[in-house]
């Protein structure tokens, strides 16, 4: 029987996502504590208490799920989200700029989740 690397044995089971550099930052930082995503079939077993990984090349950061809120669209979600918990660097005309670049009306047709996260220490 082989055993598994005492670094994999070690990490706590956590749902994955990979992100984008300025984003991972602002969450290792601790400045980000709403995550945005589309609400597509891996999404949707997240609950709250999940763990997730958020992995950026090399980096990864660990954080706990604190709130689940669903929405219809971007649009909707920042009307009742704080907009500097997204991004504090940014304005909600710039936040809504950039997700359109990220993902199509297709997607965001699947419904908008704001996944409130803390860092795992």
């Amino acid at each position: 029987m082989n055993a598994r690397p005492a670094s994999v044995a070690t990490r706590p089971r956590a749902h994955e996502m990979g992100i984008y550099k300025r984003y991972f930052d602002l969450i290792a930082s601790g400045a980000k504590t709403t995550e945005i995503r589309v609400n597509d079939a891996s999404r949707r077993k997240i609950t709250e208490g999940s763990l997730i990984r958020f992995r950026c090349r090399d980096d990864e950061v660990l954080t706990r799920v604190t709130r689940i809120v669903r929405y219809a669209t971007f649009e909707d979600m920042f009307d009742h989200e704080a907009v500097a918990s997204v991004n504090p660097t940014a304005t909600r005309e710039e936040q809504l700029a950039n997700i359109r670049q990220i993902y199509p009306p297709e997607r965001e047709a699947l419904g908008v989740l704001a996944i409130g996260i803390a860092l795992v220490s």
